[in-house]
């Protein structure tokens, strides 16, 4: 009785000559691995008895294939890490590119990074500098007042860019040496990590602290001053006490990739239009959009609060019923409660809750649902 690997030889010899396989060595190989019965098969009978090895047989001898241990790449039998852990097995993760489940974020932030981009320069400490002193003296100044002025982020961003710019022409490229370490007044030109740096610097600065409220309540309203130090010193803790509480929270609500802060795409946006060139809808530049957008809406800032002030407050139910005070009283604007209310002034639109483009439709409408309930 012929084995079934000998008989699969005899029977398809060509197969094995075509992959330059010769007979003899594919029978040569499963003598020495398997054992092969001593007693000689008689002529024109190929029988051989295959017996797998024991524990105490022979080690198979070396074909000149010796796989590199370093070199190998294991992969995890399963998705259980503590599994994958238990048979040494560990997930190559460093080739694998951290994207937001979001498109929104996909289209708006960029997983990419340039190493070799300088970052803490002389310009951001100027510029950073500059505007948080004037937008956190300004900010101060109009809190005070009934009509408030604020200046926020989004200001910052767009007087830096060519802040910077115009200090990458004029600025001296000569190098310095301090301690040992080489720098300059004008490493390049200005790019976005800079322009990043100089926004986050004055925005950090840009609010009121919540704790000037009570220094100011309790000096006017009681007459009872903290004085310089205590007030200094109990602002400041606030303000540590809530960054501290950001960085604890950094682990869960900034660093995976599944958190989405809509406010902040937009100046993410921004920040990339201004550096990076990019085409809007195939036809124009996002940064030549976005000009045609800053001069639009510059322009009719003046239409609504100037030149046609109904514009901003356009009450369909007083219009229909100007003598009804019923009407009057759930239409107005001013003195009721504002239903069916239009409204052709961005400001006014942005005025409460902020920008409605940073938010999603589903946030939108809770909102919404909230203002109605």
């Amino acid at each position: 009785m012929h084995d079934p690997i000998d008989n699969d030889i005899e029977e398809h010899p060509l197969r094995y000559k075509e992959n330059g396989i010769d007979e003899t060595e594919i029978s040569g190989i499963l003598s020495t691995h398997f054992n092969t019965a001593s007693e000689t098969p008689s002529p024109g009978v190929r029988s051989k008895k295959l017996s797998f090895p024991d524990s105490d047989a022979t080690p198979a001898p070396d074909y000149g294939i010796s796989p590199d241990k370093e070199s190998m790449e294991l992969t995890p039998l399963s998705g259980d890490d503590s599994m994958n852990e238990k048979h040494g097995l560990k997930q190559q993760t460093d080739d694998v590119e951290e994207d937001s489940p979001y498109e929104v974020v996909r289209h708006s932030v960029s997983n990419k990074d340039d190493p070799s981009m300088y970052s803490l320069t002389f310009r951001v400490w100027l510029l950073g500098i500059i505007f948080t002193g004037v937008l956190s003296f300004v900010n101060q100044f109009f809190f005070y007042r009934q009509n408030q002025l604020s200046l926020g982020g989004s200001v910052v961003q767009l007087l830096a860019f060519p802040a910077g710019y115009v200090l990458s022409r004029v600025l001296p490229t000569r190098k310095f040496t301090t301690f040992g370490w080489v720098w300059t007044l004008n490493p390049g030109p200005f790019n976005i990590k800079e322009h990043v740096l100089i926004s986050i610097f004055a925005t950090a600065s840009s609010g009121s602290p919540y704790a000037i409220d009570v220094v100011t309540i309790k000096k006017i309203w009681y007459k009872s001053d903290l004085g310089f130090v205590a007030s200094l010193l109990f602002i400041l803790t606030s303000q540590i006490m809530g960054y501290s509480f950001a960085g604890l929270a950094r682990k869960f609500l900034v660093y995976p990739a599944a958190m989405i802060w809509p406010a902040s795409l937009i100046s993410v946006t921004l920040f990339r239009t201004f550096h990076e060139i990019q085409d809007f809808g195939g036809k124009m530049s996002r940064t030549k959009m976005f000009w045609i957008c800053f001069i639009g809406s510059f322009l009719w800032y003046f239409v609504p609060n100037f030149l046609i002030p109904a514009l901003s407050y356009i009450a369909l139910l007083c219009y229909m019923a100007p003598n009804n005070v019923i009407a009057n009283q759930l239409g107005d604007s001013y003195n009721g409660l504002g239903i069916l209310n239009f409204t052709l002034d961005w400001s006014t639109i942005s005025s409460n809750m902020g920008s409605p483009i940073a938010y999603p439709w589903a946030m939108a409408c809770n909102l919404f649902a909230g203002f109605v309930v």
